[in-house]
């Protein structure tokens, strides 16, 4: 099986190959270029790997919460090449990327949302899956909800952008903090082989960004 990964939600821009269990990547930090550099890489990605599109069986990409723009690059791209070669797509929450990066049994997530709020998620490990325990969501950091009995990592850069709130309101339940933690390419390749393998695919057709919040900048009287 041969799976095409796609993550631009943050300013890394990234594509990886999964392979029949391997898997090869490419990341860039792109800033505001990640329409410009997505398409190039996956190019040189397939060409490295002595594939055409044609050759994949689907697209996975990482649906968000994040950078509205980068969302929508990601779920545009893999329409687009799914749509091409005829082949499903899974979209992957961002959130949960960041958990299976993490290797924890047990993670909060925390990515900074701007706006003094963060997209929250939490997930407990299961099988070679994830439990979603709190569904992603925007809250402001003194508000997420509260986690179950039982030591969790903690991962996301909402925890650097809000450490003091998350810290006060998780006392006593945040095991380590794993700072530096963002949604790779690779593990929307991970996961995404997986939901391919259990038949939980989309036509392109039906392929949609994860917004979670439908507001994206604060009104001049309310900064």
């Amino acid at each position: 099986m041969k799976i095409l990964a796609l993550e631009t939600s943050t300013e890394l821009c990234s594509a990886a190959l999964w392979h029949d269990g391997k898997i090869d990547a490419r990341e860039v930090l792109a800033g505001q270029r990640n329409s410009e550099l997505l398409l190039p890489m996956v190019e040189a990605l397939l060409a490295a790997n002595n594939l055409a599109a044609r050759d994949l069986n689907g697209v996975a990409f990482g649906a968000g919460p994040g950078a509205f723009t980068g969302v929508r690059i990601a779920c545009g791209v893999a329409q687009g090449i799914a749509f091409g070669i005829d082949v499903p797509v899974v979209a992957i929450g961002t959130l949960m990327a960041v958990a299976e990066a993490a290797g924890a049994p047990r993670v909060v997530c925390c990515l900074d949302a701007r706006m003094g709020e963060v997209y929250h998620a939490a997930y407990e490990r299961r099988g070679d899956g994830w439990h979603e325990v709190h569904a992603p969501g925007l809250y402001k950091p003194a508000a997420v909800p509260a986690l179950p009995a039982g030591k969790w990592t903690a991962c996301g850069g909402g925890f650097a952008a809000f450490r003091d709130e998350l810290s006060a309101r998780y006392a006593g339940s945040i095991e380590r903090v794993i700072d530096g933690v963002i949604p790779h390419a690779h593990e929307i390749a991970v996961l995404g082989a997986r939901q391919f393998l259990r038949g939980d695919t989309l036509d392109a057709a039906e392929a949609l960004p994860l917004y979670v919040r439908n507001k994206v900048a604060l009104r001049v009287d309310e900064r």
